[in-house]
């Protein structure tokens, strides 16, 4: 009888570890003003989605979403109906969307709005991606880090351009040793924020997937149409990035190793960075360092300061510290 009570505690273990690892993984999504937004909804909630996906739903949505940015909200109204198709509940607050998720994936396309939407959901103590950008500066992409810190929240930010396979063969080392690279992409402008992180920011995650941390000084020439940034790292490589306004938008680039010159990875959709979303959301683990991600948003200011001084270098550790400052000030602002 022993015997026979203990089988069956056995198998009841058996059944509902294996019903625990078929959980579904329910996300939310906060913000419908960009095409990404749409595109994760169909990669997983598409009745043929792929059998790896079959243990998430994305089940409700936030629109908004920038209320400033015409090219942004502008979309809210179609990309709704779109999510509706899907089965995904559009909530009328961040609120509401957080008590029916177990992890949150910030896509509003206006980075002014991701420190505010971001602490609602860290204080929920829900797992976060947010989408390009963090956010619209430096100071508040510090300031966000620091609250997921606060909160011990899993976060991550990261472009597409990150998880071409290609740019993650030369990340881990498949050709060799990267002595350098030259990166490009397409760079929409947009005034309310940092220049590069509306859009150029794309290119500069090549860049920076191909060399890695350790920049410590950026110059920028700029012409009417046309900007090219140069990075000198700590060990005396050169990078460099080169954001396209005018002609043929493209991404890509060059990258110099040993012996050897490699193309860097373009573009190729959505998939590879849901992936690793994914993989985030059930193990929590965080895919980049975050020290790598304010570095990049490092770059990007520097380059804008260096713009603004006519082409003067711009010294990087200079930068961070100051964006650290303006970082506690926003801090000290917040309603916590």
């Amino acid at each position: 009888m022993k015997i026979k009570t203990f089988l069956i505690a056995l198998i009841a273990l058996f059944v509902s570890s294996w019903a625990f690892s078929q959980k579904v993984i329910k996300l939310g999504i906060i913000g419908l003003d960009t095409s990404h937004a749409p595109a994760f909804i169909k990669l997983l909630n598409d009745e043929h989605a792929p059998e790896q996906y079959k243990n998430f739903q994305i089940v409700a949505a936030y629109p908004y979403g920038s209320k400033t940015i015409e090219s942004s909200y502008k979309r809210i109204p179609a990309y709704v109906e779109e999510a509706k198709k899907y089965g995904v509940k559009i909530t009328s607050s961040i609120a509401e969307l957080l008590k029916n998720v177990d992890g949150v994936l910030l896509e509003t396309n206006d980075g002014n709005c991701h420190l505010e939407q971001a602490l609602e959901v860290f204080k929920a103590g829900k797992p976060t991606f947010i989408d390009k950008p963090v956010a619209a500066n430096l100071a508040e992409t510090i300031a966000i880090f620091k609250l997921a810190k606060k909160y011990q929240i899993p976060l991550f930010s990261s472009s597409s351009l990150r998880y071409s396979p290609q740019n993650q063969e030369i990340r881990n080392g498949k050709y060799g040793k990267v002595l350098g690279a030259d990166c490009y992409s397409p760079d929409a402008y947009e005034q309310s924020h940092t220049d590069f992180t509306w859009y150029g920011i794309h290119g500069i995650e090549i860049l920076y997937t191909a060399m890695g941390r350790g920049c410590t000084q950026v110059t920028r020439t700029t012409t009417k149409d046309y900007t090219v940034t140069t990075g000198i790292w700590a060990d005396g490589r050169i990078g460099t990035f080169r954001g396209i306004r005018a002609g043929k938008k493209d991404y890509g680039g060059n990258v110099f190793l040993e012996d050897k010159i490699v193309p860097a990875g373009g573009y190729v959709g959505y998939q590879v960075l849901l992936d690793q979303i994914l993989e985030f959301f059930q193990t929590k683990v965080i895919p980049i360092d975050p020290e790598e991600t304010i570095e990049i948003f490092t770059f990007i200011e520097a380059s804008h300061q260096s713009k603004m001084l006519n082409g003067l270098p711009v010294s990087m550790e200079a930068v961070l510290e100051k964006g650290k400052m303006d970082a506690e000030r926003v801090l000290k602002t917040l309603n916590e």
